[in-house]
């Protein structure tokens, strides 16, 4: 049963060392083409949600009331066109998603401290602490440089994020291997 347990670890940490690398390969992609990183990245949430707007429109089918059925469907049309308008002008959308990521990584930084608080006594777990202040860090840097850098920072920034996000799981998933040997 150990051994079986060792095993099923072993794999795990493999296949997130795996990720790990890939996510690093990523955010160095992301920091090394920008404009292209934060074209795409706003090209993806407009698609997103494009499909969130179709759901809705679905769902409004089966919601029942009649207010729901009419929540539903205007939920459905307002995701639809701002996913419509980012798809159409993925540049002119990425200034206004420039706020949205620096909101994004303000909650991912505070969470990141949360599960550092929660995890301080696992080895490696400082890496949680590092990656928070850096993510924090980055929030605040889109957000004191909006709109005259969206064009740039979307990518980098997130890029960077990414990078140290996969320098964390790398250091995690080589932490819990050594707990095996």
């Amino acid at each position: 049963m150990a051994n079986s347990l060792t095993a099923d670890v072993r794999t795990a940490t493999t296949w997130s060392i795996v990720l790990s690398v890939l996510m690093m390969a990523a955010g160095v992609l992301a920091i090394s083409a920008p404009m292209i990183a934060g074209v795409a990245v706003t090209a993806i949430v407009g698609w997103l949600l494009l499909f969130s707007g179709l759901f809705h429109l679905a769902f409004a089918w089966r919601a029942g009331r009649a207010g729901a059925v009419l929540w539903q469907i205007l939920l459905g049309l307002l995701y639809g066109a701002i996913g419509f308008y980012v798809i159409a002008s993925p540049v002119a959308g990425l200034a206004s998603l420039t706020l949205a990521i620096a909101l994004y990584l303000f909650i991912e930084g505070v969470l990141e401290f949360v599960l550092w608080s929660r995890l301080r006594a696992i080895p490696g777990s400082g890496w949680l602490m590092i990656d928070g202040v850096i993510t924090l860090v980055l929030a605040v840097m889109i957000w004191s440089t909006w709109p005259s850098s969206a064009v740039w920072a979307v990518g980098t920034l997130i890029g960077i994020s990414m990078l140290f996000s996969g320098i964390t799981r790398l250091m995690l998933s080589i932490a819990a291997r050594r707990i095996l040997a």
